[in-house]
């Protein structure tokens, strides 16, 4: 059997009070807080289809900028989830023994960090490279799902800040990289298959 961290030390007493906040709050918020915690991350998806579908108009260098931004959010997820194996933190609702809005997961599902928080925070972070606008709706909505996972039960505080860091970092220095050469990577793409992509 694996060891696993116990967290509840750093910041117990702040999830706790958020989940008992959460078990007294009217049934409708809970249901929409859970709803947007399990199935929020679908909105991230389709920004970023609208950001490349709006960008592929503007020219080749911009649609690849889009592009990108999907890749940079898988990248984010692999690095998380590394980082959970390593750390491998126990479920706060396992080692408080809470009651909580969402089932608690199976040992060895690991807490720290939050993979919704990482993968909200690298597209939210990569959509403001390709649209201020949709970027902003983006991390509005980033936030939003943080504090659905706390909210919900299945995540501590650290573990949601820790996974919005891994994300926002992710998505600033790959996106960086994907700016400084926009045409040079767009002219590689547009030799082979996907430069249907690359244009309207």
């Amino acid at each position: 059997m694996m060891l696993a961290f116990d967290g509840s030390s750093i910041d117990g007493s702040g999830y706790r009070d958020v989940t008992e906040l959460a078990g007294r709050a009217p049934g409708w918020f809970d249901g929409a807080v859970s709803a947007w915690s399990t199935y929020g991350l679908a909105v991230f998806a389709v920004l970023l289809v609208l950001a490349w579908w709006r960008a592929r108009r503007t020219g080749a260098a911009a649609a690849l900028t889009a592009l990108a931004a999907p890749v940079v959010v898988v990248v984010a997820y692999a690095l998380n989830d590394v980082v959970k194996m390593l750390v491998r933190e126990d479920r706060p609702c396992r080692s408080l023994h809470l009651a909580t809005l969402e089932a608690c997961p199976a040992p060895g599902d690991w807490s720290f960090p939050s993979n919704h928080a990482a993968v909200a925070a690298a597209a939210a972070v990569a959509l403001l490279f390709v649209s201020r606008r949709l970027g902003a709706l983006a991390v509005v909505a980033a936030c939003a799902m943080s504090a659905s996972r706390i909210w919900v039960g299945a995540h501590y505080p650290h573990d949601v800040v820790a996974g919005l860091l891994v994300g926002a970092v992710t998505g600033v220095l790959l996106m960086r990289l994907v700016r400084r050469r926009p045409q040079q990577l767009a002219g590689r793409l547009s030799a082979t298959r996907l430069r249907l992509l690359l244009g309207a």
